[in-house]
């Protein structure tokens, strides 16, 4: 797991956010950011980087911190686990899922959409 990267977002024209460098994030291992405030894991599963909000939703725990594994994070506080791409709860104490962030990567950049 990587430390917290807490930055001043730069916006995009069309309203992304750049979160960091693809070379980054590592495969089947968190990379935490803090933007506006906003807490986001990034993850890379089979060369594809996915985010999502990196606070887990049962308590606060970041997702990040946790086992990642066939396309699943375990939160490090409860063992709740979440589907990467989508954030859907696969299982656990968590009452509902974690909430995916849109990315987009482009010229080896990796931006989040603050909108969803």
């Amino acid at each position: 797991m990587s430390g917290e990267t807490r930055k001043r977002p730069q916006h995009e024209a069309d309203g992304w956010l750049h979160a960091c460098a693809v070379a980054a994030v590592s495969e089947d291992e968190g990379h935490a950011i803090v933007l506006d405030d906003r807490h986001i894991g990034l993850f890379k599963i089979d060369g594809e980087i996915y985010a999502l909000d990196n606070i887990c939703p049962h308590e606060f725990a970041l997702l990040t911190g946790g086992f990642v594994e066939d396309g699943l994070v375990e939160c490090p506080l409860h063992q709740a686990c979440f589907d990467i791409k989508t954030g859907r709860k696969v299982s656990g104490p968590a009452e509902r899922d974690a909430r995916a962030v849109r990315v987009k990567v482009e010229n080896g950049q990796v931006y989040v959409d603050p909108r969803d």
